[in-house]
């Protein structure tokens, strides 16, 4: 009997230890499933398209909440520079990058990634870094070009030419005025107004937005367009019969790149590191390009930047580090001895 019990209770002890054993096991299952999942709170100017394609991509590889706070440069600015450790990153364009740079606000941040970066498209002491850049092109209707026995391929050929030609007014957005501060900080004023006092008179159109261009041409109501390359290959996607010219005399483009803010607690800015180096990764480009977003990687180690036909293009090499002021006078110029004068027509 006694031996009979005492197997009873070696069994007993058997079941609870197994019990308790699943029991432990199933619950530190339910803990990993329910760990919080970590955020990064991120101050950007970007379109919140681009980004909430950005957040959803990355949430999904690596279990980080990214939550974009959408701001004008200026209230990025005035955020950014104070001690509120909210955020840890800024995504932005260039001129608001630099802005905070020369007040002190990024942490630098190096990597293996940033590395491969052209020293053009990173500031200098690593405070922030490119990710990615829209250069201006010209598109050429296919059925036009076939006709051109020399392809205006620089822009003082573009300014001495007899065609039809589309573009964003200056005044309408500012990526479309960057174009002319570019050129202005490349060849000069005065030779660049003569450029576009050439180009004025073939202008059937300035127009409101930088898809119009594009457009236009694709349906036959412009022979080219100066235009973005992204609006540019969106269209080329879908099938419009344009080709693309990169003007071989070099040209202007818009930067976005990312900085770590030196405001943002240790653990944060180490998250926000990681992050600027998914975003140069062929993962991060590939969710912008499936969705039309066709932007140039800034990272020339990627398998996006080498299958890009254009990354052989020619970029300015002189940067618009223009005042307000300047950049005032500068578009007013263009408004009153180009945009709208008679004279230049």
């Amino acid at each position: 009997m006694r031996r009979y019990t005492t197997l009873l209770l070696t069994a007993f002890l058997l079941v609870v230890v197994v019990v308790a054993g699943s029991a432990y096991l199933a619950g530190s299952g339910h803990v990993e499933k329910g760990v919080a999942m970590r955020e990064l709170t991120v101050y950007t100017t970007l379109p919140a398209e681009h980004a909430a394609l950005l957040s959803d991509g990355y949430e999904k590889k690596s279990r980080v909440r990214v939550n974009f706070v959408p701001l004008s440069s200026k209230d990025l600015l005035d955020r950014a520079t104070k001690d509120d450790r909210s955020a840890a990153l800024v995504l932005a364009d260039e001129r608001t990058l630099s802005e905070l740079s020369k007040r002190g606000a990024f942490a630098p941040y190096d990597s293996e990634a940033t590395d491969a970066v052209p020293e053009e498209f990173r500031q200098e002491q690593g405070a922030w870094t490119g990710v990615w850049y829209d250069p201006v092109v010209f598109a050429v209707n296919s059925d036009y070009l076939r006709t051109l026995k020399d392809v205006p391929d620089t822009w003082t050929e573009l300014s001495r030419g007899e065609t039809r030609i589309s573009m964003t007014d200056f005044v309408a957005a500012d990526a479309a005025a960057n174009l002319l501060y570019s050129l202005i900080a490349q060849f000069g004023d005065e030779e660049a107004y003569r450029i576009l006092r050439g180009i004025h008179p073939q202008v059937v159109q300035y127009t409101k937005y930088l898809s119009n261009p594009v457009r236009q041409v694709g349906m036959g109501e412009a022979d080219i367009s100066i235009a973005v390359a992204s609006e540019t290959l969106r269209y080329v996607a879908d099938g419009y019969p344009i080709r693309i010219i990169y003007p071989a005399d070099g040209t202007a483009y818009t930067l976005a790149g990312a900085g770590v803010l030196a405001s943002a607690k240790p653990d944060d800015q180490q998250a926000a590191g990681e992050f600027i180096d998914w975003l140069l990764s062929d993962e991060a480009q590939t969710i912008l390009w499936q969705k039309g977003f066709d932007f140039l990687p800034t990272n020339r180690a990627t398998l996006a930047y080498q299958q890009f036909a254009g990354k052989n293009l020619v970029l300015f090499t002189q940067k618009p580090d223009f005042t307000d002021e300047q950049r005032h006078e500068f578009l007013d110029r263009w408004v009153k001895y180009i945009r709208f004068s008679k004279a230049s027509k």
